[in-house]
């Protein structure tokens, strides 16, 4: 099933977040946060998100990352992909204010937070490949390169 989210154009955009896997594609309206400030506010204080959009945290390097929804008002799915943009994990569903840690894993470098239930309905799960002008081509599992 190749999502017509996707067919429209799939030139990569620094404001956009393609996904691909065995359920089909998806193209995704991002804010990219890629500095510590920016990361650290992430979604917080936000009251509402688009149905197809979302926030694409981009770090340095590889590396074990944990987030909370401190101050966060929206349920989100939060999307863990490694260095090369393919996931390695999905968190279902985070709910607003839970100070719990959730534990993205080692060796992350991408991490997608969309609404609650959008990884579910589009099938997103391990093994799902991004692609964004972030990820470097010379490791991307799937480049804008390409």
């Amino acid at each position: 099933m190749t999502s017509n989210l996707a067919a429209a154009s799939d030139t990569c955009a620094y404001d956009t977040v393609f996904l691909r896997g065995d359920w089909g594609s998806a193209r995704i309206t991002v804010d990219v946060v890629d500095t510590p400030e920016t990361r650290s506010q992430g979604l917080m204080f936000v009251e509402s998100l688009p149905r197809l959009a979302g926030m694409l945290f981009v770090y340095e390097r590889e590396q074990t990352v944990s987030f909370w929804m401190k101050n966060t008002l929206i349920p989100l799915d939060m999307i863990f992909a490694d260095g090369a943009g393919v996931v390695q994990r999905v968190h279902h569903n985070a709910r607003p204010g839970d100070l719990t840690p959730i534990a993205g894993g080692s060796h992350i470098q991408f991490v997608l937070e969309t609404n609650a239930g959008l990884a579910e309905m589009l099938g997103i799960d391990v093994g799902t490949e991004l692609r964004h002008p972030a990820i470097p081509a010379n490791s991307a599992a799937w480049s804008c390169a390409s």
